[in-house]
């Protein structure tokens, strides 16, 4: 059993499925209109009205998730969580509500994520397809191939966005259309020239201001398959001949859309104008259908995340080898480390140890001196498929304070349990990077690792660091940095 939930701009939506033998089966759906992107002032506050209106859906959808184990959901925000200032009091009752972490996804991610849910659903037919994504607070675009993206883009412009800033009073014009429709335009047009040169054989549009769209054309224009150029124009001119978004009579146009089903048309009939499409179908499939096909990538050895950090390593010019070693040895640390320190969330603990300690020389790439805090602006910053920004940010974190004095600056505002479980995770790569520091291909000698609260004791065998001057003379400095972040290193010279 799987669940995926997305606290999407305009509606927040959950899809339970089952996956057996080969295949997703959905056997249940919730929709919600929440309308977040409205409760985003502009000094990114979120409105405590609309905080609280999500925070009951969320309870809602918690009820139903309640018997489903943590590895099973996946939560994420996307554009109104992207651009809100001071979230955390919103994540921490929205966690609790819900019962599952959430993660906030950039918009690549959410774009990848949406082209993994609606590829699935597609015919197998070969070439090119452009799927657009039309949300509350921006729209996605993708040219992809089979079940491979070429080409990702996430736009800040979105259906509520769109219609509170030209038709927020209800009021539809010809004027507030255009100027619309010019805003849209705007954060169109760069991307015109690398979408069309990338080229595409066929169109499709998911979510529900697509939906809605489609399905109010066909109302308009009894028998129309697709959504056309032609008919979308006339769509456009059939809304603002209503003049107000009470006065919108079409069934596929539910009360709560009319709001936002002008922005949303303002958007579309753009894509449709800078891209020069003649048609677009409409597509099963979305972002929630998305989370799910990326959860079973990742219990079966498909993990997107893999293949970043795979990626990262051969673009920075990583010594794998290296990697390796450090990654290994980290490893075998937190196996002994995790009882007495307590350690929550230990699969994740060991991926995330893990992705860093293949990370951690990526920063060599720019340059040597101060190649760790590099390494965590570019962790922090770059586009990661398959990863949240909180996972980023975890793991620039722990690569920013592998080595030299340990800064704990920004650990308290990782998302639990990393605000507190983080500095351990700093503890043990920065060892197993002062022990492999020789990058010798040989294995280390048997090192027996004893924690307590903030303590933390290596014992070597008899003589090993006598004859290892230099690693013992890190260490012994290591000691002191430790002790600066409040955690006490002990060093035994014989094993006890």
């Amino acid at each position: 059993m799987l669940a995926a939930v997305d606290l999407g701009s305009n509606s927040f939506h959950m899809v339970v499925a089952r996956y057996s033998h080969g295949q997703l089966v959905i056997i249940d759906r919730l929709r919600e209109m929440v309308r977040l992107a409205s409760g985003v002032e502009e000094n990114g506050e979120i409105d405590p009205l609309v905080a609280e209106r999500a925070i009951a859906c969320l309870q809602r959808f918690g009820q139903r998730l309640r018997a489903m184990r943590a590895g099973s959901v996946r939560a994420v925000g996307t554009s109104a969580l992207r651009l809100a200032h001071r979230k955390h009091w919103f994540l921490s009752r929205a966690r609790e509500a819900l019962g599952h972490p959430i993660e906030i996804i950039s918009g690549r991610e959410e774009a990848r994520l949406i082209y993994a849910g609606v590829a699935a659903n597609l015919p197998r037919l070969p070439g090119r397809r452009l799927i657009v994504d039309i949300g509350g607070g921006s729209t996605e675009m993708i040219i992809g191939e089979g079940l491979r993206p070429l080409e990702l883009e996430s736009l800040r412009v979105g259906c509520v966005v769109v219609s509170e800033r030209f038709f927020g009073d209800g009021k539809i014009s010809a004027k507030r259309m255009a100027a619309a429709r010019l805003a849209a335009r705007a954060q169109l047009a760069p991307l015109r020239s690398a979408f069309r040169r990338r080229g595409w054989q066929y169109c499709a549009g998911s979510s529900g201001t697509v939906r809605a769209i489609g399905e109010a054309l066909r109302e308009l224009v009894p028998g129309a398959a697709h959504i056309t150029a032609r008919g979308l124009e006339r769509l456009v001119a059939a809304v603002v001949a209503a003049g107000h978004v009470r006065a919108l009579e079409f069934a596929a146009v539910t009360e709560d859309r009319r709001p936002v089903f002008p922005g949303g048309l303002a958007i579309l009939a753009e894509v449709f104008a800078v891209l020069g499409l003649k048609e677009m179908r409409i597509a099963d499939g979305a972002l929630r259908e998305g989370l799910l096909y990326d959860m079973i990538g990742r219990n079966t050895e498909e993990d997107a995340r893999e293949r970043t950090v795979r990626s990262m390593q051969l673009r920075y010019h990583v010594d794998s080898e290296q990697a390796e070693r450090v990654a290994a040895t980290a490893l075998k640390f937190l196996g002994a480390a995790r009882t007495g320190w307590k350690l929550r969330a230990v699969p994740s603990a060991q991926l995330a140890l893990k992705w860093a300690a293949r990370l951690h020389e990526i920063g060599l790439d720019v340059a040597h001196s101060g190649y760790h805090r590099h390494g965590a602006y570019l962790l922090e910053n770059a586009d990661m498929p398959g990863f949240s920004r909180g996972e980023q940010s975890l793991l620039a974190r722990l690569v920013g304070a592998h080595r030299r004095k340990l800064l704990a600056e920004g650990l308290a505002e990782l998302v639990p349990p990393w605000d507190r479980d983080a500095l351990y995770l700093i503890v043990l790569l920065r060892l197993a990077v002062l022990l492999h520091r020789g990058r010798e291909v040989g294995t280390l000698p048997p090192i027996r690792l004893r924690t307590g609260a903030r303590v933390l004791q290596l014992a070597f065998p008899a003589r090993w660091l006598a004859a290892h001057p230099l690693t013992e003379a890190d260490l012994h400095q290591e000691v002191q940095y430790l002790r600066a972040a409040g955690v006490r290193l002990r060093l035994v010279a014989g094993r006890r």
